[in-house]
């Protein structure tokens, strides 16, 4: 049939786009949503075109560039071209041009709420959405006029450190213990793991430097001496040409879905149930730095938070304050 299979779950997927990250532009909607050309959203049949007009192409590839020269990140410029090829198949009918708030308001309604996608997803859209607008067609969306969710105030999820160590402790693969290791002894995020370089390691100064990460910022994380022995015993067995962690062949990135795939492996290994991502690691390590009495502006420069108030949600899940109070339920 000229096409290739591949399981249907998350990992499989995640390895897919991360193997086509730099080649292609990946359209799986079809796959999460059965009835991609007809979906049936509040009560009626909204027609969702497969393909954009020639247009709608041109436009998109004029937003593309547009993003590209203005340095946008890679998985800002995806987030914002997906958001924009799903809005506009929506009104594939509808000239650009004749596109405004209250079309911004119906696809709100008709494809995000009876969707039941995401608070933060709606605002992705609505921020491709303004940008695009603003840079391609030459006009403003009026902000005051497109309903914005209000933000949602979830806790940070957090292991104890009894459990970090049973994740960490669980691969046999020194490789894979060195990740998971990297980014809960650091407080890493995904992407700023795989694009460590060796000469980011600097083993004189006990330190790791994290080159260009979110906001285009470097930042320096201090590491202790146990981690540096992991690492040298790592770079001693595996050599590493390029990046501190390469795949398979020599000079290329660890995959960002090979290493979903080690922390699902690590996870089932030390038989903890909760669903633990790698975040979890990064939160685990800010709570743990806070409740050791660590202060939060150091905290925040570690994270590489731009605002302290991203920092201080650590403050709600720390225990070590919480633990302190006694219960009036003890008195009776």
């Amino acid at each position: 049939m000229r096409c290739w299979y591949i399981p249907h779950d998350p990992d499989h997927f995640r390895q897919a786009l991360a193997t086509l990250k730099q080649v292609a532009w990946v359209d799986f909607s079809a796959v999460f949503h059965k009835t991609t050309a007809t979906d049936k959203l509040v009560g009626k049949s909204v027609k969702v075109k497969k393909t954009l007009s020639v247009e709608a192409e041109k436009a998109m590839q004029k937003f593309n560039r547009w993003l590209l020269s203005r340095r946008y990140s890679s998985n800002t410029i995806k987030t914002y071209m997906d958001a924009m090829r799903i809005f506009l198949r929506f009104f594939h009918d509808k000239p650009i041009s004749h596109i405004d708030n209250e079309d911004v308001i119906r696809f709100n309604n008709e494809y995000i709420h009876a969707g039941k996608y995401s608070a933060s997803y709606q605002n992705q859209v609505v921020n491709a959405i303004k940008l695009f607008f603003r840079s391609v067609e030459d006009r403003k969306i009026d902000p005051d006029l497109v309903h914005r969710p209000r933000p949602e105030k979830k806790l940070p999820n957090v292991l104890s450190k009894e459990e970090v160590k049973r994740i960490i402790e669980s691969p046999r693969n020194l490789k894979h213990r060195a990740m998971l290791s990297l980014i809960y002894a650091c407080g890493l995020r995904r992407s700023e793991l795989l694009n460590l370089k060796i000469e980011d390691i600097l083993k004189e100064r006990m330190l790791i430097v994290i080159r260009q990460s979110k906001g285009r910022k470097d930042r320096i994380i201090p590491i202790s001496s146990r981690l540096m022995s992991i690492l040298e015993e790592y770079v001693k067995l595996y050599k590493p040409k390029v990046w501190l962690f390469e795949g398979q062949r020599a000079g290329e990135a660890y995959s960002e879905g090979s290493l979903q795939a080690v922390l699902k492996q690590s996870v089932q290994e030390s038989g903890i149930k909760k669903p633990v991502t790698l975040h979890w690691l990064r939160h685990s390590y800010a709570t743990h730095l806070l409740e050791s009495g660590t202060d939060l502006r150091y905290i925040q420069e570690l994270l590489g938070h731009k605002s302290s108030r991203t920092t201080e949600i650590y403050t709600h899940v720390s225990t070590h304050s919480l633990q302190r109070i006694r219960s009036p339920f003890d008195d009776l």
